[in-house]
């Protein structure tokens, strides 16, 4: 697993705190016992083939399942706590996620939480070999492999944001015409949002003057908004907190209800604890409150 992921016999051996020679002899142990080639000499040096990344990918979610296993059991015993990672998309660690992970400490103060924030394609990786217990956020369309299953929550509107002082605050719903004239703050490519925004730039019938930023931290965009007359499309959900306290503004979609598809998502195999259900539960249920809210409905019979 460790020359998988390490990418090189070297690496690998510093991160088990082995010898180099030794890691390398195990690995052509293993080859032998199994029959079939796992590394592979390159202009590069060595590298793992396709058969040692499934069996790496493999094996670490064997060791996942024994673990899960392990904490079932330590827990019918009362002897054990257990753990959940949780993968993070930008909406869901905005609002979503820690109001459910902060209600569910108060019910099960022992059950250890981690919560992952880094690109999909990370979290996705992480989630496929185990790493991961549960993704939540903006949902694939098609689903990038079929060892994971996709489980829809709620739709989430999109809306046109700013600064509090820009010029199309306070005009109503900007037309196409007038959002063409500013320059824009793009979403990373490959993302669900990043195809509705090419969608509405193609539909601005002219190409921006200025080239847009491409940017995946909030920090960044909510600063590059307040420092200039950007625009960017994004969700109201997501901006939370830069609504409440005025920073930004969210604007009607020029389209009208223009939405994208946020749920969780989880390994086909993966049968979660009794407490990680709680806590899967308790993300749901959240989930229906933001969709309430967004609908005009009470937050607080959710």
């Amino acid at each position: 697993i460790a020359v998988v992921e390490e990418g090189a016999f070297a690496r690998a051996a510093r991160r088990a705190g082995r010898a180099r020679a030794a890691v390398h002899r195990a690995a052509r142990q293993l080859e032998k016992s199994l029959g079939t080639d796992l590394f592979e000499v390159t202009s590069f040096g060595v590298r793992p083939t396709r058969e040692a990344a499934r069996l790496a990918l493999r094996t670490r979610l064997a060791f996942a399942e024994i673990a899960q296993a392990q904490a079932e059991v330590a827990a019918a015993q009362g002897t054990g706590s257990g753990s959940t990672v949780i993968g993070a998309m930008p909406l869901a660690r905005s609002v979503l996620v820690p109001r459910a992970v902060l209600e569910f400490a108060a019910l099960r103060p022992e059950h250890a939480i981690s919560i992952l924030d880094g690109p999909y394609e990370s979290m996705l990786a992480a989630l496929r070999r185990g790493s991961a217990d549960v993704l939540i956020g903006a949902l694939r369309d098609p689903i990038p492999f079929d060892d994971i299953v996709q489980e829809h929550l709620f739709d989430d509107p999109l809306a046109i944001v700013v600064g509090s002082r820009h010029p199309l605050v306070g005009r109503g719903a900007p037309t196409l015409a007038a959002l063409s004239r500013f320059p824009w703050i793009a979403p990373r490519r490959d993302s669900p949002l990043r195809r509705h925004f090419d969608g509405l730039i193609e539909r601005l019938g002219a190409e921006p003057t200025l080239a847009p930023i491409e940017c995946n931290s909030l920090v960044a965009a909510r600063s590059l908004l307040l420092a200039s007359d950007r625009v960017m499309l994004s969700s109201e959900h997501q901006i939370h907190h830069e609504l409440e306290t005025g920073q930004l503004v969210a604007l009607p979609h020029p389209f009208g209800e223009v939405t994208r598809s946020i749920g969780l998502t989880v390994r086909r195999d993966w049968r979660p604890t009794q407490v990680q259900s709680q806590l899967v539960e308790g993300l749901r249920r959240h989930a229906r409150a933001a969709a309430a809210k967004a609908s005009g409905g009470d937050l607080a019979t959710e």
